[in-house]
């Protein structure tokens, strides 16, 4: 159990503005096959996803609280340019390291819809994931 919360903080940690190697975490424990491969691939994902939220639910507070201050840094304002261009599923995209975290707090900004929000992350970083399990697994 001990492994599984591990894993769920690795990767949800790795999901906001802190650095994280939940891959790795991920992939060893696929090596180690005490547990399902599904069970770890929704761990992943949940931690991943909620780590994500995070960083909307951190946007949309700062928007109510500073409405007047705008976003600073260049990655964010870039995010929320991309996310007035594209619209939620531009989200699919919040596993890619560096530009991920600041499309979440950009989407939180922008006012995306919480469920939208939920569905792009996670299937953004499932897929992501899944990747990672079916590449570890053919190089095994």
């Amino acid at each position: 159990m001990s492994s599984i919360l591990t894993l769920f903080g690795s990767s949800f940690l790795a999901s906001t503005l802190l650095p994280g190697g939940s891959e790795a975490i991920l992939i060893w424990y696929l090596q180690q096959d005490t547990h399902s491969t599904q069970l770890l691939w929704l761990t992943a994902t949940l931690g991943n996803t909620l780590g994500g939220l995070s960083s909307w639910l951190i946007g949309w507070w700062l928007a109510k609280r500073f409405p007047q201050k705008g976003l600073k840094d260049q990655r964010q304002r870039q995010a929320l340019d991309r996310i007035g261009r594209y619209g939620s599923p531009v989200l699919l995209l919040s596993w890619l390291p560096v530009v991920g975290d600041p499309l979440c707090l950009a989407a939180g900004w922008a006012g995306v819809r919480f469920s939208l929000a939920t569905l792009f992350i996670g299937i953004g970083k499932g897929v992501r994931y899944a990747v990672v399990i079916w590449l570890s697994e053919a190089a095994l």
